[in-house]
């Protein structure tokens, strides 16, 4: 509402410079040449009352009591009439702060960075490896690690590590384009560019921790940053991510170095507090289980493990092992994933050459959700049961299909001998059993995306619905979702019933008839291990999902 005055005239007050630019007949009023500005103020985060101001012309002040008295503090080395383009009030430290200085404009092209670490009395220039013509805009001090600096110059990003003695490239994909200000958000790197946007730097816990043994090291595991459990954007119009900025990655960010790049499989484990097995990653290539996207435009990532030298970033969706996948197969309503992992205390532990190296990682909740902690157990505990029921009923299409191309073969070899006609008959009749299962279980018509329209859906796909149900807010399940389960499961295993008759019986019938005839018999496949962390940390459904499945 009201404003005093805390300083006198900052700035040279040179009249000269500040009459309008060109001559008679190109007269420029904009007043963009004019000097005498101040340009730079900085409040110290550590001290009350301490302010830093910069000038256009080349001056620098700081008071220490408000405003009630100011001292020249203008570094002796800078040269006159610079721009104190930005200045940086230590997080750390009130008696220390940086000064970013452009002298562009005097035809200086070189960089001016200062550090003072006593109020100003005395300044050390910091410019050490930055390129001889590219001048400063900006400069910023992590406000969690002491000394390491980011610096935005007319080319692009800097970073050091040892409070400026050494400056190197934070280029990365950045285009070359002047970077006028900067700033640390959290965990982030922002910075304002001139003319290509702002770009966003994810995640900067690496350079946090980064120091000469890290360096040095063959392999190195960093501490992730907390991760939040919140819910993104569901569905995406194809091309509409083109309009607009990547989103930064939603889950848990867990950076590793390697030494040289290595062709040898990598391995990284998510344990969950008591140290079980929540999620494993490989570096190995993973046959790829879906059909071709409607939408290939759209990225998924990718469940292989980077293996290059240098910094390797991989992220964890937060979510435990999922279903078994049948290969090729459509789904609607749903998708074969694991559950969201409840907030908490986790391990990542990655296992290179023989070798283990494990870091804490830790969820934390969405501030702006107020589902209680019991809640969100309770959707855990039956999201795990519903993708436990999801996973053996896909694998038992993946069995029944695995023996129907042994049928196939068989049929092929023994389709021209009248002598194995009842092994032919025996086999048609199984086929027709198993195909009965395979049909209640999963829809083998839907071959697209679209497929869903015209072909209902089954019984797994019906449990995938149910999962992203359960899963669509941070709640506990409603009563008709646990009614819902219990139905679907029944049937479920009505089915896995019938298929292992299907075994015991048939298929036995079956292969005696082949032994009889000489013949190799046919074997099913023992289901695949049920995915990690069957149950969830702690052990046992909770009352309400107890009483309601039974």
């Amino acid at each position: 509402m009201s404003w005093t005055a805390i300083s006198p005239d900052l700035t040279r007050n040179d009249k000269s410079k500040q009459q309008s630019s060109g001559g008679p007949i190109t007269k420029d009023n904009t007043s963009v040449e004019y000097y005498d500005t101040i340009f730079a103020v900085a409040e110290s985060p550590m001290q009350k009352d301490l302010i830093w101001a910069g000038t256009d012309d080349g001056l620098v002040h700081l008071t220490r009591d408000g405003g009630k008295s100011w001292n020249n503090a203008t570094p002796r080395e800078m040269p006159e009439w610079s721009l104190v383009s930005l200045i940086e009030a230590s997080p750390h430290d009130a008696a220390k702060a940086y000064l970013a200085v452009d002298t562009h404009k005097l035809d200086i092209y070189q960089p001016y960075i200062f550090r003072t670490n006593d109020f100003g009395k005395t300044w050390t220039k910091i410019v050490a490896g930055l390129p001889e013509n590219t001048y400063v805009h900006a400069v910023r001090e992590d406000p969690r690690r002491r000394g390491l600096l980011f610096a935005g110059t007319e080319t692009g990003v800097f970073v050091s590590f040892d409070d400026g003695a050494r400056w190197q490239p934070l280029q990365l994909n950045l285009p070359t384009t002047p970077i006028h200000d900067l700033r640390v958000k959290d965990d982030d790197l922002v910075v304002a560019t001139h003319g290509r946007s702002f770009w966003i730097l994810d995640n900067v816990t690496p350079l946090r921790q980064l120091d000469e043994n890290v360096a040095k090291a063959d392999v190195h595991l960093y501490q992730p940053a907390p991760a939040y459990r919140f819910r993104g954007p569901g569905f995406v119009i194809p091309g509409a991510e083109r309009l607009a900025g990547l989103n930064p990655p939603t889950g848990a960010i867990v950076d590793y170095a390697l030494k040289t790049a290595t062709q040898d499989e990598i391995t990284l484990e998510i344990l969950d507090g008591q140290g079980k097995l929540v999620r494993k990653y490989t570096s190995r290539k993973m046959e790829e289980a879906e059909p071709p996207s409607e939408f290939p435009e759209l990225h998924r990532p990718s469940d292989q493990l980077p293996t290059e030298a240098g910094l390797n970033r991989y992220v964890w969706d937060l979510r435990y092992a999922p279903p078994s996948k049948v290969p090729g197969a459509v789904y609607w309503g749903g998708r074969p994933v694991g559950p969201l992992a409840v907030p908490g205390t986790y391990q990542a532990k990655l296992a290179v050459a023989g070798k283990s190296y494990t870091a804490p990682l830790e969820i934390k909740a969405d501030p702006r959700v107020q589902a209680s902690r019991a809640d969100l157990q309770k959707q855990f505990e039956l999201a795990i049961q519903i993708r436990d029921r999801t996973s053996a009923a896909l694998e038992a299409v993946n069995q029944i299909r695995a023996l129907r191309a042994q049928l196939e073969s068989l049929r092929k070899r023994l389709a021209a001998n009248a002598q194995y006609k009842s092994i032919a008959t025996a086999a048609e009749q199984l086929g027709k059993k198993m195909t009965s299962v395979e049909e209640a279980l999963i829809q083998a018509k839907s071959k697209s995306s679209e497929d869903p329209l015209n072909y209902p859906i089954r019984l797994s796909e019906k449990l995938m619905a149910l999962h992203s149900t359960v899963e669509s807010a941070d709640a506990a399940p409603t009563q008709q979702s646990y009614e819902v389960f219990q139905e679907l499961s029944g049937k479920v295993e009505g089915q896995l019933a019938q298929w292992r008759e299907i075994v015991s019986k048939d298929l036995a019938t079956l292969n005696e008839m082949m032994r009889k005839e000489n013949v190799p018999g046919l074997s099913v496949a023992p289901a695949a291990p049920t995915p990690a962390a069957a149950t969830s940390p702690s052990a046992g459904a909770s009352a309400p999902a107890q009483r309601a499945l039974q």
